[in-house]
């Protein structure tokens, strides 16, 4: 497993999507790696190439500049073109090996695998570097999302080496208990990304996050 994959922790923030100009995306992102998110992703499910190929960019260098991980959502080509340093899959957005061909054998494949231990496991099997589950709680994003129990994810941590990742309703008010369980990373998109106070959202969830690990 390589540095990037270790570094894969934390507080892992998804753009929301909505339409924004590109300085104000820049400048809710940086908030968010200001607040202490580790990991960004950038999703945009529009079919506008060029201007998402214009803010995966922007999106990319400020995680440089941050020292945190940039994800691309669904698009294995748009990360290549970025220089990201991997791609997220869902069930609909290929396959783990042609990611790979695309991306390098250093970067980093995340793939959904909802609430179901079988696909885990056979994702591991293919290649996967972090797997990610949820809907924990209901998801304003995806309201209609399949949810994963809290048993399912105790399970999970203790099947597989692979970083993990919760998604789907956290809230520093939940945030807590997921936490506890030992996951690598939970990530969030409006709770933080379509925060009033992006930078304020974020910190509140890392500290949550810091004061259930520390209790453990």
């Amino acid at each position: 497993m390589s540095n990037v994959h270790h570094r894969l922790s934390g507080l892992y923030v998804i753009t929301d999507g909505q339409s924004r100009s590109l300085q104000v995306l820049i400048d809710r992102a940086r908030a968010v790696l200001d607040g202490g998110a580790r990991v960004l992703q950038y999703r945009d499910k529009t079919d506008d190439a060029p201007r998402r190929l214009r803010e995966a960019l922007a999106l990319c260098g400020l995680c440089r500049d941050a020292g945190a991980l940039f994800i691309v959502n669904d698009d294995s080509r748009l990360a290549a073109a970025c220089g990201a340093d991997g791609v997220h899959l869902g069930r609909d957005d290929g396959a783990i090996d042609q990611a790979r061909g695309l991306l390098g054998p250093e970067a980093l494949i995340g793939v959904s695998c909802y609430n179901s231990l079988e696909r885990a496991e056979a994702l591991q099997r293919a290649g996967a570097s972090y797997l990610a589950f949820g809907a924990v709680y209901p998801s304003p994003t995806k309201p209609g999302a399949i949810q994963v129990s809290m048993d399912t994810l105790r399970e999970a941590r203790q099947r597989f080496k692979l970083p993990l990742v919760a998604i789907g309703g956290i809230t520093a008010e939940n945030a807590a208990p997921l936490a506890a369980l030992g996951l690598d990373a939970l990530a969030v998109i409006s709770a933080v990304f379509s925060a009033a106070e992006p930078a304020t959202a974020a910190r509140r969830i890392c500290q949550v996050m810091q004061a259930a690990r520390e209790y453990q």
